[in-house]
């Protein structure tokens, strides 16, 4: 059997892998990326149409490469960021091999070269067409939206009702006629449901908990307060949940429709024509089974959105910008939202699909299984260091903070990781060489 050897597998092509493989370069180590897809799979492939980076141009960074486009405030689509970050592979000369499934990864032991075939092998990738790869490092660079999530309630759904996942929709035209219930008010299920609205479709949407922020105020975008004020904590951190009390980490807020040129919430939903009905709990003769909770979720929506307003208008006063007043500061129109009841018959309504935008979940079954926990996810440090030497994460949350999934935190995961592998060189090799911090390369 022919076993080849790599200091640092990248299992996932995508830009949190791509960016370890870049900072490794930059400090001479080497890596090979394995991507069962293509380069950005996801992006090119498995998001909806008309989905934007709704980070904007700006963030699509990378080691070494700032945003060098001609529409720096613009918002690429999905198949234009896969365009870019291939286009970085092809200039940084990045080893990448694509359509190569990986089945499994097997530790090796201490490291000490016993149990592989390759000296210093700490893990022993195995291929889905049959090839072997020994390193002394994996970085799974899977990120957290590898396996689409359905509530267990779905299979209770009658057959003559077309039920498809955010991962797989594509635009208004591929479902089939009749009214569409969109179960999910995050990112996702409200920039659908609006594209649906603007489609003509008839739209229902279950909501659920979610934050809204504005698309902007007093003359700027929302992104450019957001590091003005540094409120990026307030974006990707957790929130109190009201009936708790406990720290939960929610999804990124609501803040603008798909072409970033409205606002987007409950209140303007529900302007459009969009019928607003509570969270889903299950399924009873096609009927949906729903909490009566849509104005207490949408007060809590709007509650976020005044707040950081609020923040906004405090840093305008203290620091003296020169921006315009407002008669009214923006906020979700609550007079629009109203509860719905405890039960949406499907039929009655004349609702032929269900679309779910309930999120994504991880995928890790190819690690060994005394690094993931009971529930199939990983052991992790930071969401970056995994429970064995030499095996780390790229684009996962840390548990305090999203801030790592965003597109340009490939920058600082992937200099982490390479000054981990760099240092874990320079110690085995005896090396006097003096590491270069990941921030200074």
């Amino acid at each position: 059997m022919t076993v080849e050897y790599t200091e640092t597998v990248v299992v996932g092509a995508g830009q949190q892998g791509c960016g370890v493989a870049a900072a490794l370069q930059e400090l001479g180590r080497d890596a090979l990326v394995i991507e069962k897809g293509e380069i950005c799979q996801a992006w090119a492939h498995e998001r909806w149409d008309s989905l934007r980076v709704g980070s904007g141009n700006r963030s699509v960074r990378f080691p070494g490469w700032e945003y060098d486009g001609d529409d720096p405030d613009g918002f690429m689509s999905g198949p234009e960021l896969a365009r870019h970050l291939r286009r970085y592979v092809e200039r940084r000369r990045l080893r990448v091999w694509e359509h190569t499934p990986v089945r499994e990864i097997e530790c090796l032991g201490d490291g000490s070269g016993r149990d592989g075939v390759h000296d210093d092998a700490r893990f022993r990738t195995r291929l889905a067409a049959g090839g072997v790869v020994e390193s002394r490092n994996v970085v799974a660079a899977i990120g957290g939206y590898a396996s689409p999530r359905t509530p267990a309630f779905a299979a209770e759904v009658g057959p003559t009702v077309h039920q498809v996942h955010a991962g797989s929709f594509r635009n208004a035209r591929s479902l089939p006629a009749g009214a569409v219930l969109v179960v999910g008010a995050g990112i996702s299920g409200q920039q659908i449901a609006d594209e649906l609205a603007d489609a003509g479709r008839e739209v229902y949407l279950s909501v659920g908990r979610h934050l809204s922020w504005p698309s902007g105020h007093r003359g700027r975008r929302i992104h450019d307060w957001m590091h003005t004020f540094s409120l990026l904590d307030d974006y990707v951190r957790p929130a109190l949940d009201i009936g708790s009390g406990r720290s939960v980490l929610a999804g990124l807020p609501v803040t603008a429709t798909r072409d970033w040129e409205g606002e987007l919430n409950l209140g303007t939903l529900a302007g459009k024509g969009v019928v607003l009905v509570g969270s889903a709990r299950g399924v009873r003769n096609d009927v949906l089974v729903l909490e009566d909770n849509v104005v207490a979720l949408a007060e809590l929506a709007a509650r976020a959105y005044r707040r950081v307003v609020e923040k906004i208008d405090t840093g305008i006063r203290e620091r003296g910008f020169p921006v315009p007043e407002v008669d009214r500061a923006p906020g979700v129109d609550m007079s629009r939202v109203a509860d719905f009841g405890t039960r949406l018959d499907l039929a009655r309504h004349g609702i032929t699909t269900i679309l779910w935008c309930t999120g994504f979940g991880p995928d890790y079954r190819i690690l060994p299984g005394h690094v993931l926990d009971d529930t199939g996810a990983p052991i992790q440090r930071r969401g970056i260091f995994g429970a064995l030497p030499g095996l780390y994460y790229a684009g996962l949350p840390d548990g305090d903070s999203l801030g790592p999934v965003a597109i340009g935190a490939n920058v600082e995961n992937g200099r982490t990781i390479a000054h981990n592998v760099h240092m874990d060189h320079l110690i085995r090799d005896g090396s006097p060489g003096r590491l270069v911090p990941p921030a200074a390369v």
